[in-house]
């Protein structure tokens, strides 16, 4: 779609020039009375002036297409052109008597007369021709409009130029300066949209802000923008309620397993009822941190490496794995969020590593300048397999372990502290899954980092 403004311009433009054209030929085509019958005199004397002929002492009025074309529109027409005592007549019959005879040895020019009974009027001009006064008087001629036209035009080109820049000058400076004006004003609701929060989009423009013609837009935006935020806090409420909701029968259930005989059954239960909680409580978690319910304060990120990488230690022997934290360079390790939420995500990024590494022998949390990541050893992931990991029931796993829920509830959780999730993969090189956070505060004193849990 082309430029509001540019359009606006070039149809103002082009309006301008059919305005100032049409009243042009208005101006011409409505001259005075006085004023249209000399042009028209100056018109037939040319045309007479071209058509004759002196020879020796003959002249000659030829036979001209403008000539004749002059003829055909003036049935009425007449005229006497002399040169000295040599003349051509034409329409005698039409002729009424003049107050001038031949030969005229008046002034050279032209100019309009009446005639003698006062009934008509009649053209004069008169033209230096070598030693010879060429004398013209024409009678009832029917001139078309396109050749005064083109007379006055010839005549009164620079004047007309002159008048036709000043027109383009002032439409070009309005249609400029409205132009601008609609241009701010769009910017303006633009700027307002913008600083709308996404996540919670309640904030509406207010119409005395914006032009009266983006009224219609800005109402719209705003009816969009309620509905979209009704829709959100719906959303938000399930999703708290449904983890909220959940947490009763999973506690029953975990205590219901601890009944279970058999060893090897209870360790498998424990171990799915742990994963499915976990779950749960990232859930509520992201939920009230949506809904702005809890307050965010100032986390080391190495502390909550620390206690999740010893969560996950006896997970990590039994499959044989090597759990590291490293830090990466004198950088700041505190970040604002809410514990809980940062715990639920980084759990789930070493539990996913732990899961479903194929081949993995080692998965290293590596603290950085603006985050962590965690890193694993592993068989990694196909080409482009990481861009959809994300999304909802989406696991990478082609056995289907898992409900596909993790990762993107890690995105969200991220999303709500300002910060983002990113995945790196690459086949036979490991994957890595990296917290970035907006920002970071000073460093604090932390734990030996170089920990390793074996």
């Amino acid at each position: 779609m082309t430029s509001i403004a540019r359009t606006f311009a070039l149809s103002l433009g082009i309006a301008a020039t059919t305005i100032f054209l049409t009243m042009l030929g208005i101006f011409i085509w409505r001259y005075p009375t006085e004023e249209r019958e000399f042009r028209a005199c100056q018109v037939v004397a040319a045309i007479l002036d071209r058509a004759t002929v002196v020879e020796g002492q003959k002249l000659t009025v030829r036979s001209t297409p403008a000539l004749e074309e002059l003829r055909a529109d003036s049935p009425n027409l007449w005229y006497v052109v002399s040169a000295g005592d040599l003349h051509s007549e034409y329409g005698s019959e039409h002729r009424p008597a003049l107050p001038f005879v031949f030969p005229y040895h008046g002034p050279v020019g032209s100019s309009v007369f009446s005639t003698l009974d006062q009934k008509s009027t009649f053209c004069l001009s008169a033209v230096q021709r070598g030693p010879l006064r060429l004398a013209m008087m024409v009678g009832e001629p029917q001139v078309r409009f396109g050749r005064i036209a083109r007379t006055f035009l010839f005549r009164r080109m620079f004047s007309i130029m002159l008048v036709a820049l000043a027109f383009a000058a002032t439409v070009a400076i309005g249609s400029v300066l409205t132009a601008r004006f609609v241009s701010r004003g769009i910017e303006r609701v633009a700027r307002r949209a913008l600083a709308i929060d996404p996540s919670a989009p309640q904030g509406l423009i207010s119409l005395s802000e914006v032009p009266t013609e983006l009224k219609p837009l800005v109402e719209a935006l705003n009816r969009a923008f309620g509905e979209i935020d009704a829709y959100i806090r719906m959303q938000r409420r399930f999703l708290g309620n449904a983890a909220h909701q959940l947490r009763t029968p999973l506690t029953l259930l975990r205590a219901k397993i601890e009944d279970v005989p058999e060893p090897g059954l209870k360790v498998e239960l424990v171990r799915d009822v742990r994963r499915l909680t976990s779950l749960v409580s990232a859930m509520l978690d992201l939920a009230r941190l949506q809904n702005h319910a809890i307050e965010k304060r100032p986390i080391d990120l190495a502390e909550i490496t620390l206690d999740v990488l010893a969560d996950f230690g006896p997970s990590a022997l039994d499959a044989g794995i090597e759990l590291a934290l490293e830090r990466d360079g004198e950088s700041p390790l505190l970040v604002q969020g809410v514990d809980a939420a940062i715990r639920s995500a980084l759990a789930n990024l070493v539990g996913n590593a732990l899961i479903h590494a194929r081949g993995a022998r080692r998965i290293t949390a590596t603290l950085g300048r603006d985050g962590i990541s965690i890193h694993d050893d592993g068989a990694g992931l196909p080409d482009g397999a990481e861009q959809g990991l994300t999304e909802p029931f989406q696991t990478g796993n082609s056995a289907g372990d898992g409900a596909g829920l993790g990762l993107s509830i890690v995105r969200e959780i991220m999303a709500a502290h300002g910060g983002e999730l990113v995945i790196s993969s690459a086949p036979s090189r490991g994957t890595t899954m990296s917290l970035y956070f907006a920002a970071a505060t000073a460093p604090v004193k932390s734990p030996q980092l170089d920990l390793q849990l074996r």
